[in-house]
């Protein structure tokens, strides 16, 4: 089973031809995780809250660990993405009836070692514990790439330079959220090394993106 790039779970969404019609609940779940995910990375956390509520409502109706497992693990891996990092206390009461699959992907987003091949693909690059910016660059989708980037710095390993590629991802993706965390880590370090002319073109940035200029 491959998780989409998203890994809000591995729904069979019925597009078209003479195939039964998906389950309501696959739909409206599979929506309002969609949604949440867009709302919480745009920064707005009022709506990713209503739709998560949604979303795992419908999830919950199916008695299936993993499926919940899997959403409260998307907004695990967004607040890594965004370098917010917790314990993941919304999977912990799921773990011991999650498959091997949201147990490995939960490893590692706390930075544990994990094989790669009990990772979703998108994620495998990386599960070697390489700090390889160029590995980390090649990470072909968007927030996967971020949620490295995250465990990186959870880990201690970001450079300079994973900081500058998961600021430009946010950046192309038009993600203010995690955009503004990692222009702060930027703006931290330029500080700490003295780079005033650098902090003060990274205040003038982050000022733009939580809309104070």
């Amino acid at each position: 089973m491959r998780w989409p790039a998203t890994l809000v779970l591995a729904l069979q969404l019925v597009a078209c031809g003479g195939q039964p019609r998906a389950p309501d609940w696959q739909l409206e779940a599979h929506s309002s995780l969609e949604r949440y995910q867009a709302a919480w990375l745009a920064g707005d956390l009022r709506a990713a809250d209503a739709e998560f509520t949604r979303a795992r409502r419908q999830l919950a109706a199916t008695g299936q660990a993993s499926l919940v497992a899997r959403a409260e693990l998307t907004r695990c891996a967004l607040g890594v993405a965004a370098l917010v990092f917790g314990s993941c206390a919304g999977f912990e009461p799921l773990r011991a009836d999650a498959g091997e699959a949201e147990r490995a992907y939960a490893s590692y987003l706390q930075g544990e070692p994990v094989a790669a091949d009990r990772l979703p693909a998108q994620h495998r690059p990386m599960a070697g514990g390489s700090a390889d910016v160029a590995a980390l660059a090649k990470v072909q989708d968007p927030l996967a790439r971020l949620v490295a980037a995250g465990v990186l710095v959870r880990t201690g390993r970001a450079s300079p330079q994973v900081l500058q590629v998961a600021a430009d991802t946010a950046s192309q993706q038009g993600w203010r959220r995690p955009l503004a965390a990692w222009l702060q880590a930027q703006l931290r370090l330029a500080e700490q090394a003295g780079a005033s002319e650098q902090a003060e073109h990274l205040r003038r940035r982050l000022a733009l993106v939580v809309g104070e200029r």
